[in-house]
């Protein structure tokens, strides 16, 4: 039990009453330095303000800490979390002989992750004798560009590695606010 306390303690952000150096440096909100003062001293100024004294870094000679409202800055990175998302790669893969309906499915299927914000690559896999109709291939992927324009712009144009041919697709960055000027003029 006393082992999980430590834990929980260990994981704990360091601030106000928890920081336990004998001298800081201290940065106030608007990033200015206040100087090295007593931890005790600079707990007073952030008490002052109503705001939270937090241990900012403490690796070099003197510990860095800095005046702030901890629990606005938490929140503040949480939301930060769900906006940084990874560009992800979906790949959509047919045949250069595929079936209208079949293919309907492969375009609506990269409309899909396109309009989520994922890449596109669109592989069509050459086999035997296949080889020799890449022209056919490259003409299907030119279509599946033309037909997604609306949505997708061509970021790579299709191009054979090996015995593929691929094509890579990215999220067409929206213009809103000419949108909104020509709307304004009408």
């Amino acid at each position: 039990m006393l082992i999980e306390q430590k834990k929980q303690n260990r994981d704990l952000p360091i601030i106000n009453e928890r920081i336990r150096f004998p001298e800081i440096r201290v940065i106030d909100t608007d990033g200015t330095q206040l100087g090295i003062m007593s931890s005790r001293d600079a707990l007073r100024i952030a008490e002052e303000k109503e705001l939270d004294l937090v241990l900012v870094n403490d690796k070099g000679e003197v510990p860095v800490c800095r005046v702030m409202d901890y629990d606005k800055w938490k929140y503040q990175q949480s939301k930060n979390i769900g906006k940084a998302r990874p560009t992800v790669v979906k790949e959509v893969k047919m045949s250069y002989n595929i079936a209208e309906h079949d293919y309907q499915v492969r375009v609506n299927q990269a409309g899909r992750f396109l309009k989520s914000g994922d890449k596109v690559k669109a592989t069509i896999l050459l086999k035997g004798r296949e080889i020799q109709h890449s022209d056919l291939a490259e003409a299907l992927l030119k279509r599946m560009s033309v037909d997604l324009q609306e949505t997708a712009e061509l970021e790579q144009s299709p191009k054979r590695e090996g015995n593929k041919m691929t094509m890579l697709l990215s999220p067409k960055t929206s213009k809103k606010s000419g949108n909104k000027k020509s709307l304004a003029k009408s």
